[in-house]
């Protein structure tokens, strides 16, 4: 057997590591030249093959995209036990930010959540509001994840970077499930800073009997565009964040069946791909939801009723308003306002970032980052985790797996 055999061999059989040896020991040194080619050749190949794993990887996963039903299924399930989840830390973010009173009832996250428990408890405290929770949440994320996928796929088989697409899928998916997430929001944040009706022990302003009677009433007494009440300062934040959040999720994913060798990368890494993105996400969109809260919880002094509600003092102590506060209409604000500070006295996103940039500098911006890391880390860890295994059941579910046999042979 010639050399150029034997490193042939080498090169085809990588996986024993040894070469053989040939019992016969005569070379033929002509063949040295096309030795050098074959020993070049291997090793080109195997480079080749290397940096082509991630691509074809890629193009599996995009050859074996699940049924748009498939993906708004499992998402709609992993979003809404995410939110439910999380439900409770929204209740006390809700009642720190919208309570009416000066000085605030509520203020650390631990105190709160005991004062809540102990005096509503759970039903009507800390998970008031979970029915408009959950019939928002459902349809919401059935929403966004249909429109993702069907946005994901056309730009990257328009021949968008996949990068790119993520962000534009994430982005235009948001948009169109604030539609329906947003009024629910409303509904369910009210009636979360109400608690039980007739709460005797926080008086919020508002006592509606239940879902159905906080609609009836919204309607009736404000009208229907109540609902959509924030809305404006619910996009500017919510965006980013989808976009940010599924283009760090998916490139994630892609790093890990790299390192993994799978389409299946086991739980650790889906919690870790799926938790990272959501607390990375929420990290840079901090300074928007700095500003979103500021703007919906700052004290409204040029109000009519401002003046007949501030409390009398003695003369020589400045006057303590009634702060007049309205309620954030999406997920938790994490940036609880602290006494003293700047009153933006603007509705615009953009003016409000400047003002805190100018008084407070780039720590006011990320005022409250720690808790917007936690929440939004284990919201976007739970959904995303149960998204990849509930896709996983349906694919692999005896009749979901024969109709889709069915389907490519007819």
């Amino acid at each position: 057997m010639s050399l150029t055999s034997r490193i042939s061999n080498y090169f085809s059989t990588g996986a024993s590591g040894a070469i053989l040896v040939d019992a016969d020991r005569s070379t033929d040194f002509d063949d040295e030249g096309a030795t050098g080619s074959s020993i070049v050749g291997g090793i080109a190949d195997r480079g080749k093959s290397c940096s082509a794993f991630a691509m074809a990887e890629t193009q599996d996963t995009e050859t074996k995209r699940p049924p748009y039903i498939h993906s708004m299924l499992a998402g709609g399930i992993g979003g809404t036990t995410g939110d439910l989840l999380m439900h409770s830390l929204d209740t006390v973010k809700t009642r720190q930010q919208g309570d009416p009173h000066y000085p605030p009832k509520y203020t650390s996250m631990s105190s709160s959540y005991a004062t809540i428990f102990r005096q509503e408890g759970i039903r009507r405290g800390l998970y008031g509001g979970v029915v408009p929770a959950f019939l928002g949440s459902f349809p919401g994320t059935i929403i966004f994840f249909g429109t993702y996928e069907y946005s994901k796929r056309n730009l990257i088989d328009a021949g968008v970077k996949p990068q790119l697409a993520y962000l534009m899928g994430g982005f235009l998916a948001d948009f169109a499930a604030s539609f329906v997430y947003v009024p629910s929001e409303v509904l369910k944040t009210r009636l979360q800073l109400q608690g039980r009706h007739n709460n005797p022990f926080f008086s919020s302003g508002y006592n509606y009997r239940s879902t159905l009677d906080a609609l009836r009433t919204i309607v009736r007494v404000e009208g229907f565009s109540a609902l959509f009440y924030g809305y404006k300062a619910t996009i500017f934040r919510d965006l980013p964040f989808s976009a940010l959040q599924f283009a760090f999720y998916e490139q994630g994913q892609t790093w890990a069946k790299e390192s993994c060798g799978s389409r299946h990368i086991g739980l650790p890494l889906e919690l870790l791909t799926g938790g990272a993105a959501g607390g990375l996400a929420g990290v840079i969109t901090c300074p928007l939801d700095v500003v979103k809260t500021r703007i919906q919880t700052q004290v409204n002094t040029s109000d009519s009723s401002y003046a007949a509600t501030a409390r009398p003092v003695k003369r020589g102590q400045p006057a303590i308003p009634h702060q007049k506060r309205t309620i954030s209409t999406s997920s938790p604000s994490t940036a609880t306002p602290k006494a003293g500070q700047l009153n933006l006295d603007t509705s615009s996103v953009l003016t409000g970032l400047k003002l805190i940039y100018k008084t407070e500098g780039i720590a006011g911006w990320f005022r409250g980052v720690g808790p917007r890391f936690v929440w939004t880390s284990i919201q976007s860890g739970t959904m995303l985790v149960l998204y990849q295994a509930l896709l996983r059941q349906l694919e692999e579910h005896p009749l979901v797996s024969g109709a889709s046999e069915g389907n490519s042979i007819i």
